[in-house]
């Protein structure tokens, strides 16, 4: 089996960095869920803030990368005025036009969300360290920050998965 170039990016862009980037989710988000006091002793809230630290950079390092690669490698070979890619494709049928009008259109725009939401929450972490577990407001900032953030590429995520099924770029 072999992968052009162009397949190579898109499989890099969206199946690897996404993987990572849910699984840094999860780990982020399961360890600012329970950093609090009722929940664990000080030792154990300074053990944790190692493992929080790893999983909410890691997610905002990811979503940076997610989004410059889908930017500025595949994005613009989707965007290629040749009639045969798959942008030109896509608006060349009333029935699939919508994908690029709607799905597109949104990826490219809400994709941006998860990176500049998730690197605050990851500062957040850094910043107030083991205090946040004594901070439970902004504890709960960050995780709404990151849940965002999550979301966001989730929507971008999911319309990218589809828009390659329909029109992969090749």
């Amino acid at each position: 089996m072999t992968m052009t170039e162009r397949e190579f990016w898109t499989v890099l862009h969206g199946l690897v960095f996404g993987t990572v980037f849910l699984l840094a989710f999860a780990g982020g988000f399961a360890g600012l869920w329970s950093l609090q006091p009722a929940l664990t002793t000080s030792a154990g809230i300074r053990e944790r803030m190692k493992r929080l630290l790893i999983g909410m950079w890691t997610m905002a390092v990811i979503a940076w990368l997610t989004v410059f690669s889908g930017t500025y490698v595949v994005y613009p070979w989707y965007r290629d005025p040749n009639p045969s890619s798959p942008r030109s494709f896509l608006l060349s049928n009333p029935d699939t036009s919508a994908w690029h009008t709607f799905g597109m259109e949104w990826k490219e725009h809400v994709g941006w969300f998860a990176p500049i939401l998730a690197t605050p929450a990851a500062f957040i972490v850094t910043y107030y360290g083991t205090s946040l577990a004594e901070r439970n407001r902004l504890r709960k900032a960050a995780l709404v920050l990151f849940t965002i953030a999550f979301a966001a590429s989730a929507v971008a995520g999911l319309f990218g998965a589809f828009l390659n099924k329909v029109a992969p770029i090749r």
